[in-house]
């Protein structure tokens, strides 16, 4: 029997059977992720925790296009330009929340059909038991918005084997379901035909089932695969991404010039090149951080940063608001991103820093 929510609005809170529902409920968005909605997610987190009657909490998004897009760029942007503080107040919120979904006491599994971009994969990536279908596009394009990785995603894409985080942070490309899976985005590929009648065993489990009898649950559904086509390519990554500098792998990317690496070095010139180079330095100091809430304070710092920033509200403007996917860049070029730029987005903020 479903306990519903007292209103059906963007986020959709409820108990069906044992499991702890939440349902991303702005399809027309594919999903994307306001502050009102973290706030809820929250909320339902602490309700859930608390009853013992929840054996698990389950993440969903409504349609058919995705899980979640990422967050509400267009409010940001708006904001942005007005010299408001939703950022601050946004980021705070959900990168707390991500690093709570990480350590969440009971399972915590995540739908991720369809696509699955920025703070969708802040809500899912974190989560005990991932599950990708044959639908599954995953992105963290942050970088072509002037940008970077955020909701923990320089802790996840630098834990991905050898240079493949690097290489989906800077590009932005998209992973399926497999080369999540092989990527550490995931944790299973179950056909999305299959996700019903999962899903309805998932809301039967007897409370006080252990992480381990999930998992075993959801592996009966899945396909086996560990590895799509960018797996296939991880030699060639591995070798033109394991630079330091973005100068250094752009011309790694010329130095090869096969049809792939020329295909990648077009990718990377229509990023924003602040962005690139502040991804790739939180990249390196990801790899280096012991846990994903050092990683989170260090986003934080980076993201107040950025919403100051008129390459974020460039690159906004230039994919979501005009759409003439021109942006102008400042700097144009990679070779004229100064330290002294770089430096404010690694600061110390003083008593903003995020606490856990």
């Amino acid at each position: 029997m479903a306990e519903a929510a007292p209103s059906e609005g963007d986020l959709i809170v409820r108990r069906e059977g044992s499991a702890g529902i939440i349902r991303l409920n702005r399809p027309k968005a594919i999903n994307a992720m306001t502050l009102e909605m973290s706030l809820g997610i929250d909320a339902a987190l602490d309700r859930f925790e608390a009853d013992p009657a929840i054996a698990l909490v389950l993440l969903e998004g409504a349609g058919e296009r995705g899980l979640c897009a990422g967050g509400d760029i267009r409010g940001l942007y708006e904001s942005s330009r007005a010299g408001g503080d939703l950022g601050k107040r946004f980021w705070r919120q959900e990168y707390i929340m991500n690093a709570r979904i990480a350590k969440y006491p009971k399972p915590y599994v995540a739908f991720m059909d369809g696509l699955v971009m920025g703070g969708g994969v802040g809500l899912s990536g974190h989560g005990r038991h991932r599950v990708v279908t044959e639908k599954t596009k995953l992105a963290m394009p942050e970088a072509g918005l002037g940008f970077f990785p955020d909701v923990g995603g320089t802790w996840l894409l630098s834990r991905a084997p050898g240079e493949l985080g690097t290489y989906f942070g800077l590009t932005g490309q998209t992973m399926n379901g497999p080369d999540a899976i092989h990527a550490r985005f995931a944790d299973a590929v179950v056909p999305a035909g299959k996700l019903a009648v999962l899903r309805e065993l998932l809301t039967n489990v007897r409370p006080g089932t252990l992480s381990s009898e999930i998992k075993t649950l959801i592996d009966g559904f899945a396909t086996g695969e560990t590895s799509g086509p960018v797996a296939a390519m991880q030699p060639d990554i591995d070798r033109w991404f394991a630079y330091d500098r973005v100068e250094d792998i752009v011309a790694s990317l010329k130095q090869d010039g096969s049809e792939f690496a020329l295909s990648t070095l077009k990718t990377l010139n229509e990023k924003s090149p602040r962005g690139m180079v502040v991804t790739l330095k939180l990249l390196r100091l990801a790899r280096a951080s012991s846990s994903l809430e050092e990683c989170l304070v260090r986003e934080y710092r980076a993201a107040l940063e950025v919403f100051r920033s008129d390459d974020f509200r460039e690159g906004v403007r230039a994919a979501v608001i005009d759409k003439d996917r021109n942006p102008r860049w400042s700097p144009a070029a990679i070779e004229d991103v100064m330290p002294k730029m770089l430096a404010p987005y690694f600061a110390e903020i003083g008593p903003d820093e995020l606490v856990f």
